[in-house]
């Protein structure tokens, strides 16, 4: 509900098309209708092309969403494939049913809950993965970890300058949200330092197989296909 505004945004940043990764998504109701929904989008943001276009979720008629997406490939206007909340399964009957092999697939993934047998499925397919929540939504008792603050003041870093450190070099894209300048800012500051081996393996011991977002994709469903969304009437 935003691509009006971003593509005003492109258009007054003077920074040229070719050097910026635009990514938007297919919503579940427009699955059935790709072809034009991604024409729309295009309009929206007022660009031939977008970077990536990710599937919102795998509910509905997904394998049409995506072969409406791989006809826009092949049309120059979608150059790379997303998937988002896509599990093993489901991420497998795209695969098998459809052409092109999705380059990305953005799950929550955050100390607590690392997808780890996730990544050893999508690695060798050269599939990444992209981290959504990667601060466990703020979860202060996971931010707040015992490891994260001690190497928090071994580098000079806050705990979460630590967290996102371990999401880089754990392989993941991390593209952590905020409003204020400030911490978009400290968000970006983590490229002068590294942590050690044994340091991740710490990290990795915190593991305990749990995720914040519990919603069924039954009630995914439900609720996003019930979703009645007005797309043209964007601000």
């Amino acid at each position: 509900m935003n691509e009006r505004g971003v593509g005003r945004g492109i258009r007054r940043s003077g920074v040229k098309r070719e050097d910026i990764f635009l990514v938007t998504k297919l919503w579940p109701t427009e699955y059935a209708d790709g072809e034009r929904a991604i024409d729309a989008t295009l309009a929206r943001l007022g660009t031939d092309y977008v970077d990536m276009l990710i599937l919102h979720q795998p509910v509905g008629d997904y394998i049409a969403g995506y072969k409406a997406m791989e006809k826009a490939y092949a049309a120059g206007k979608v150059r790379s494939f997303g998937l988002s909340n896509f599990p093993e399964d489901r991420i497998r009957k795209v695969i098998d049913e459809c052409e092109i092999v999705p380059q990305l697939v953005q799950v929550e993934a955050h100390p607590y809950f690392p997808q780890t047998e996730l990544k050893k499925f999508l690695a060798p397919r050269g599939m990444a993965l992209m981290a959504w929540y990667p601060l466990g939504h703020g979860d202060r008792a996971l931010v707040g970890e015992e490891v994260f603050t001690r190497l928090a003041a071994k580098y000079n870093k806050t705990n979460a300058q630590i967290i996102l450190r371990w999401h880089v070099q754990s392989g993941n894209i991390v593209i952590p949200g905020s409003k204020n300048p400030e911490h978009i800012k400290s968000n970006l500051d983590i490229f002068d330092f590294a942590l050690t081996e044994g340091e991740m393996k710490e990290i990795a011991a915190l593991d305990k197989n749990t995720r914040y977002y519990n919603m069924s994709l039954e009630d995914a469903a439900k609720a996003y296909l019930s979703l009645d969304m007005d797309f043209d009437n964007q601000e």
